[in-house]
C-alpha cells in the first residue's frame, strides 16, 4: 500500500476546488479474454454539519467550500426543524449565493407521526431530495406513505453500539428491503466499524438500498472505537474506496469529521485530502 504521504501528496492539487472525483472502473476479467466498456462512476464529495455544529450556517458552509467539496446536508443546529418557510427559504438561497447544493437533512429522530409530518414539511419546504432519518420501527408505515406523497427519500442512519433501533446498516435494510425503493440507508461506516462489521462489506451487501453514506474514520473496531482524522484510524480506506467504485454509488460521499468540534477544519482538510489522494491512485 502506498504510503499516507503519497496519498495526500497526489491530493494537493484537489484540496479546493474538486467536488467530483470521475474514476473509470476496471472491469476484471478473471481469465476471460473479453470485457465490458468502461463505466465512469462519479464520486461525489460533501460534508454532514454536524461536523461544524460549534459554527454559524454561514461559517459552515464557508469552511465547507475550503475543504474543496460543495455539498452538504444540514442537521438542525444550523437549520431547526421548527424553522418557518421564510427562515427556510433564507438558508436555501444562501446555499445557492455560496455554491453549496444542499442535498438533504438530518440526522432527524422520528418518534411520532407529528415528528414524521415536521421532517417531510421542512425537507419539501427547502427543496431537499433526501432525509438521513431515524424513525421508530412503528413509524415506518407511515413514513412510506410521506416518502410516496412527496418524493423525497429517506436514508436510514446506523449509530453502532448503543443503538437500540439501528445499530448496524443490516438492522436498517431487513426493515426497508420490501418497501418503497425510495427508503434506504445512510451508511456510518465509523459506527459500522464500532460493532466490528467490515463497511466494504456492507455497501456491497445492500447497495441496491445505499443512498448516503457518512465518511469516518475510528480509532478502534470496537465500542470504544472515537473519530480521528481519515486515514489515522483502522478502517481500510483503499478497500473501501474501491468498493465504492465497483458497486457504481450513485450518492455522497459526506464527511462527518466528529472531533476537534471546535477547530475541525485541519481534520476535515487532511481527511478529505487523504480520501482524494486514495480516488486519484484508483
Amino acid at each position: 500500500m502506498k504510503s499516507r504521504r503519497n496519498f495526500i501528496k497526489k491530493a494537493s492539487a484537489g484540496i479546493v476546488g474538486v467536488t467530483t472525483v470521475t474514476l473509470p472502473e476496471i472491469a476484471k476479467a478473471s481469465g476471460l479474454k473479453g470485457t465490458p466498456d468502461p463505466v465512469e462512476v462519479v464520486l461525489k464529495l460533501g460534508v454532514a454539519s454536524y461536523t461544524l455544529r460549534e459554527f454559524s450556517m454561514e461559517e459552515a458552509l464557508d469552511m465547507t467550500l475550503r475543504c474543496g467539496v460543495d455539498r452538504i446536508t444540514f442537521k438542525s443546529m444550523h437549520l431547526p426543524l421548527d424553522s418557518d418557510k421564510e427562515t427556510i427559504e433564507k438558508a436555501v438561497a444562501l446555499c445557492k449565493q455560496k455554491g453549496v447544493e444542499l442535498y438533504g437533512a438530518g440526522v432527524i429522530y422520528m418518534k411520532t407521526k407529528d415528528e414524521v409530518d415536521q421532517a417531510f414539511t421542512y425537507a419539501q419546504t427547502a427543496g431537499m431530495k433526501m432525509i438521513i432519518g431515524v424513525p421508530n420501527h412503528e413509524l415506518l408505515d407511515y413514513v412510506e406513505e410521506k416518502v410516496k406523497e412527496t418524493d423525497i427519500k429517506l436514508a436510514i442512519h446506523n449509530h453502532g453500539p448503543g443503538d437500540k433501533l439501528y445499530s448496524s446498516p443490516e438492522d436498517a435494510y431487513v426493515k426497508v428491503q420490501n418497501r418503497d425503493s425510495r427508503m434506504g440507508l445512510c451508511i456510518d461506516i465509523g459506527h459500522a466499524h464500532r460493532i466490528g462489521r467490515d463497511p466494504a462489506a456492507d455497501v456491497t451487501a445492500f447497495s441496491d438500498r445505499v443512498f448516503d453514506i457518512h465518511l469516518k474514520d475510528v480509532t478502534a473496531a470496537k465500542a470504544e472505537g472515537e473519530t480521528c482524522i481519515i486515514g489515522r484510524g483502522t478502517i481500510d480506506f483503499p478497500t473501501f474506496l474501491r468498493t465504492i467504485q465497483k458497486i457504481e454509488y450513485q450518492g455522497t460521499l459526506a464527511l462527518e469529521y466528529e472531533a476537534e468540534a471546535k477547530d475541525p477544519l485541519p481534520g476535515m482538510a487532511e481527511s478529505m485530502g487523504y480520501v482524494k489522494g486514495i480516488l486519484s491512485t484508483l
